[in-house]
């Protein structure tokens, strides 16, 4: 009975496989699938033996093999991973189609050329190598845009619901009090307060005693700051001891660390406002920083610095003036270089570094440093080995004939016309010849003005730096030899006013070290070394980091893309 019932399923089944039904189907699965022989493909049972179905040659996963119907994505074995492979597709393409816009746009947007070390990769540009333009002009589509626009909404509260007035004692030289004037307005906006015109106040070095109003443009300053912060030409007359805001402890504010936060301002100096309604901030120089405040308190520094610190007419004309006779020097109209000698005997002596000089001028600075910096020169035995320390890291100001060499490497010729802007140097003439030598047409504002012109401007030396600050700005190539505010705002003022096209150059001080420290580097090794070094240091917009100085590069803060 077991064999009769094994034959008859047996029947049964060879009876469905040969049925027309089932013959129909297997003939529509064949035609279905590319990748499937046709049972009446040509060449016989021989071509079907010597040519194997793709699928059998190599072994594809399941899910792939639903996609391409080499099996049925109902089946048992295939759901799960059918799903998961439709699913990864399908983010894949809708992430392609999101994405698709923002690379377009990073392709076609401004862009920034990027360092390397001491390379710079930049993107192709059809610009030609020039000694007085950037070849990489990377930045071309940023402009500048802390200024004020028509349809900005003002948060200006009024007059009633200030916190009270804070009162700024701007300190050091020009720079620095440019600077203070700018982190003053931006600490009224964080407190909410109203500024009362700051002070300038009486430098040891400078000792040039002069009022707001003797060198920038209060008019304009007021008016175009009147709807971000409420500014005052003086004290309030209800306040009737006016004396204390210079003089007394219980009304001034001292101890405020340096790069300050926003956060620090409300905790610890605007309860103070509210409390005394008037308050003096000194000494204030540093006393806010740059990443720990916010975004739109930055722009408003910059808005101060770039567009409402204006210098007086008189000042802007006659830097006019001197700009026009450096380019028409020989008759023609030329380009020409501004730089910035940082080479002062107060310069040279804080430096602590070892300079050139016979030995009674070795004598007369070591007794300069013993009285100005006691506790830093003890008895000098020390300070041979810093200074040599300090010259191979680059922390040494340039001597006049040591920028003299960097430039003449960077292909500048004697013909070159500079317009130096410096005090008096230390050395004298003799100190300057190298330079000299190197480049003839060297000028100060006292050789391109005359006596009278320059006499009204010699009342104050903030004036006499004013003008050189401006001549700087306007120059086709700026060299700095040192560090310092003057420098660092002019290199911001250029990279933001859209004339990083224009070079600002910073010399890489180690290299002198490296070239005087080895008698036997021939003259075209350090050219070279100038000229790839120098690559990344002629002043166009970086990508700020932590910690960056906002003065120097104000493009993460204040420049959008075009």
């Amino acid at each position: 009975m077991a064999e009769l019932r094994h034959a008859t399923v047996a029947a049964a089944a060879a009876r469905a496989s040969n049925s027309p039904a089932k013959r129909d189907a297997e003939a529509a699965t064949s035609a279905s699938s590319p990748f499937l022989p046709s049972p009446r493909g040509g060449g016989g049972d021989g071509a079907l033996r010597s040519s194997p179905p793709l699928h059998q040659r190599w072994p594809l996963p399941a899910p792939v093999r639903a996609l391409l119907a080499l099996e049925d994505p109902r089946s048992p074995s295939t759901p799960a991973s059918y799903r998961i492979l439709l699913s990864l597709l399908t983010c894949l393409a809708l992430a392609a189609l999101v994405s698709a816009p923002s690379v377009w746009s990073r392709l076609n947007a401004p862009y920034l050329c990027r360092k390397d070390g001491i390379r710079l990769r930049c993107p192709r540009v059809n610009e030609r190598t020039s000694l007085w333009e950037n070849p990489h002009a990377a930045a071309t589509s940023w402009r500048p845009c802390a200024e004020r626009r028509s349809d900005e909404i003002s948060d200006l509260v009024s007059e009633n619901e200030t916190s009270g007035y804070i009162f700024i004692h701007a300190e050091g030289g020009l720079n620095q009090q440019r600077i203070a004037i700018c982190n003053a307005v931006a600490i009224a906006k964080i407190m909410n307060a109203t500024l009362i015109l700051p002070v300038l106040k009486q430098d040891q070095i400078w000792k040039d005693q002069m009022k707001f109003e003797d060198i920038f443009d209060v008019d304009h300053f007021i008016n175009y700051l009147k709807y971000d912060v409420r500014i005052v030409r003086d004290i309030p007359d209800w306040f009737t001891e006016k004396d204390e805001l210079f003089t007394s402890i219980k009304r001034t504010v001292k101890n405020i660390p340096k790069y300050a936060s926003a956060q620090f301002y409300v905790d610890n100096v605007l309860p103070r406002i509210k409390e005394k309604k008037i308050m003096s901030i000194k000494p204030f120089v540093d006393r806010l920083g740059y990443d720990n405040v916010p975004m739109k308190i930055n722009r408003l520094r910059c808005r101060v610095n770039y567009h409402a610190l204006k210098f007086l007419p008189g000042i802007e004309e006659m830097a006019d003036k001197l700009a026009t006779r450096m380019r028409n020097r020989t008759g023609n109209v030329n380009p020409y270089m501004a730089l910035h000698l940082r080479f002062e005997k107060g310069m040279v002596g804080l430096s602590f570094c070892d300079f050139v000089g016979t030995r009674d001028e070795k004598a007369m600075m070591a007794e300069y440093r013993q009285k100005q910096w006691p506790r830093r020169f003890k008895n000098g035995s020390h300070l041979w080995p810093l200074a040599l320390q300090k010259r191979k890291e680059g922390r040494c100001p340039l001597e006049p004939g040591e920028i003299g060499f960097i430039l003449r490497a960077m292909g500048y010729t004697k013909e070159t016309q500079i317009y130096v802007a410096s005090g008096q140097v230390y050395g004298g003439s003799n100190r300057m010849a190298p330079l000299r030598n190197m480049f003839p047409n060297l000028v100060t504002k006292e050789d391109l003005a005359s006596k009278d012109e320059i006499e009204h401007f010699k009342k104050h030396v903030t004036s006499l730096a004013a003008l050189d600050f401006l001549v700087c700005l306007k120059s086709d190539v700026f060299v700095m030899t040192h560090g310092g505010n003057f420098a660092k705002l002019i290199i911001g003022f250029r990279r933001y006013m859209g004339r990083h096209r224009l070079k600002s150059i910073k010399p890489d001080k180690g290299l002198m070290s490296k070239f005087f420290g080895d008698p036997y580097m021939p003259w075209a090794t350090f050219v070279e070394d100038v000229m790839i070094t120098h690559q990344t240091r002629t002043g166009l917009p970086e990508a700020t980091f932590p910690h960056y100085d906002l003065w120097e590069n104000p493009l993460s803060h204040c420049m959008c893309r075009a």
